[in-house]
């Protein structure tokens, strides 16, 4: 019987001994498998639901009416002069984007260890897929604030959409790249500190409130508006905000920062994620 060769493999699988050892290109050569698993993400948040995705479009459009009651009609906050309906659901559909992202890739390890004690594959293609088919739910809820937002513009109210516009898609790639890397860093941690898993919603939910979600980052001064603007979202948010409603403080520094703030998280993230997935059956 003829010997096999290391060449007449089509897999080699090696141990990753060095800290920078990251085969990022795997998750090409894996595409179909990220594929499967977007599928597979997207079609179980819904299963056997009357409604199925048809919940996108409600809990961003009950989230927006709440909000519009307490913080418009009751705490009176103000809206720059934008429509209550729009200035809100900006906020909810971004921030729901970035925060469907983080929260999901947090239980990476944690929710997929049957898997990846089993067979291999590129670990990174999980998280990955989360990112991909939360778009899904982002692009449905960005067209119910499009239709509203051609809705106010038929009925003659301001709405002043600019060249700032062109920056959308670095917008969804910023808030995709925070969410994963935010979001494999506290997956990387969890393996050990399974508190994590419980404060990372309070925490989530927290951040939001100093992020410009329910208030205009205008209406802040002094210390308070800097803290706002060392958040890394505050930009993707005002960005969003003044170019398709004229309302928001843009600023190319800002953008800069979150910028190099997403490179730096996932950076790290990535790093984590590498060392940790070679031991984590270990220790979940």
């Amino acid at each position: 019987m003829k010997k096999e060769t290391q060449d007449s493999w089509d897999e080699i699988i090696k141990p990753k001994n060095r800290l920078f050892d990251i085969h990022l290109g795997e998750l090409w050569k894996y595409r179909d498998l990220l594929v499967l698993f977007v599928r597979r993400d997207f079609v179980s948040v819904y299963k056997q639901t009357i409604l199925g995705p048809a919940w996108y479009l409600l809990q961003a459009l009950f989230t927006t009416i709440t909000f519009t009651f307490i913080f418009g009609r009751v705490a009176k906050l103000p809206t720059d002069g934008v429509p209550m309906i729009l200035f809100y659901m900006a906020g909810i559909v971004c921030w729901g984007y970035f925060s469907q992202c983080l929260t999901k890739t947090s239980n990476t390890f944690v929710n997929n260890a049957s898997i990846f004690g089993k067979v291999y594959f590129p670990r990174m293609t999980v998280p990955v897929s989360i990112v991909i088919s939360n778009l899904v739910g982002f692009g449905i809820q960005l067209i119910m604030f499009i239709s509203f937002l051609i809705y106010y513009y038929c009925i003659g109210l301001p709405v002043r959409i600019n060249s700032a516009i062109f920056l959308f898609p670095l917008l969804i790639v910023l808030m995709a790249g925070m969410g994963l890397g935010f979001g494999i860093i506290i997956s990387s941690l969890t393996t050990k500190y399974r508190d994590l898993q419980y404060f990372i919603t309070f925490a989530v939910q927290l951040l939001m409130y100093a992020t410009p979600v329910i208030y205009p980052l205008s209406s802040l001064g002094g210390k308070l508006r800097i803290i706002v603007l060392l958040n890394p979202m505050t930009s993707v948010l005002e960005t969003f905000k003044y170019s398709i409603l004229g309302q928001g403080t843009f600023s190319w520094n800002n953008l800069a920062y979150t910028c190099g703030f997403t490179l730096l998280t996932l950076f790290i993230g990535i790093l984590l994620f590498n060392k940790v997935e070679k031991s984590f059956m270990d220790t979940v």
